[in-house]
């Protein structure tokens, strides 16, 4: 996966304009971008409906938070196809999702000064290569959320047959036993968590190497050098 140019945007918002596009090795160019309600949310829901019902999962309501100003979607697509997509849900007030289910754990992180956030709705189609497309949506969801927001820590919950790629791939930790979840129709979830310094130190290691048999995710991340690029432009737009 190669950035081939940085964005001028907002540091709040990308728009269709400013999408960023990425050379994939085994599939066709394509571009992540901040989600527009009125361009992308159909495809969004059906895309997430459709990867959720292959794993024998109810998406629930897929489209809600993109309206939030405290959520932050990210689709990737090439020419009027979405095939990947993902929200990031910044802690507030309102609280995050997981607080349904995993309350008592949240609070002790708060306790312990962490700035969380969370990731839902994460869903991609198989016939890309997803670990590209993963480490793209990730990446991206990074930058907005660790170094334009401020948080310290990231939280998912996930089916308990997926825990195991998560943990391996990034580095995630199980805090949560597993619960009964009501938005996947009472489906099974563990609370998983990760410190977003190990997500800075595996950038600095891996980021940008890309290597087709990598054991990490965090290969399939942009280096850093390109990661300071769209930071600078995000920022400096503001």
């Amino acid at each position: 996966m190669t950035l081939t140019h940085g964005l001028s945007a907002s540091n709040d918002e990308l728009d269709d304009t400013n999408a960023l596009p990425f050379a994939s090795t085994l599939s066709a160019s394509y571009v992540v971008q901040c989600a527009d309600p009125d361009s992308h949310g159909h495809a969004v829901r059906l895309l997430i409906e459709r990867r959720y019902a292959w794993r024998g999962l109810h998406a629930g309501d897929a489209h809600h938070q993109q309206l939030r100003p405290d959520c932050i979607t990210l689709v990737a697509s090439s020419s009027d196809e979405v095939f990947g997509t993902v929200t990031l849900r910044l802690d507030g007030a309102e609280g995050l999702l997981a607080d349904t289910l995993y309350r008592d754990e949240l609070i002790f992180l708060r306790n312990g000064d962490a700035r969380l956030c969370e990731i839902t709705k994460l869903a991609v189609d198989t016939h890309h290569n997803t670990k590209e497309v993963l480490g793209a949506l990730f990446h991206l969801i990074y930058i907005h959320g660790r170094l334009i927001h401020g948080m310290t820590d990231v939280v998912i919950e996930v089916h308990p047959r997926h825990a195991g790629f998560y943990r391996r791939m990034l580095g995630f930790t199980t805090i949560g036993a597993q619960k009964a979840c009501p938005r996947v129709n009472d489906a099974p979830a563990v609370l998983l968590h990760l410190d977003l310094r190990h997500v800075d130190e595996q950038i600095s290691l891996l980021g940008g190497l890309g290597c087709a048999r990598a054991r990490s995710l965090y290969a399939y991340f942009l280096s850093r050098d390109e990661q300071d690029e769209i930071l600078l432009e995000l920022c400096g737009s503001h």
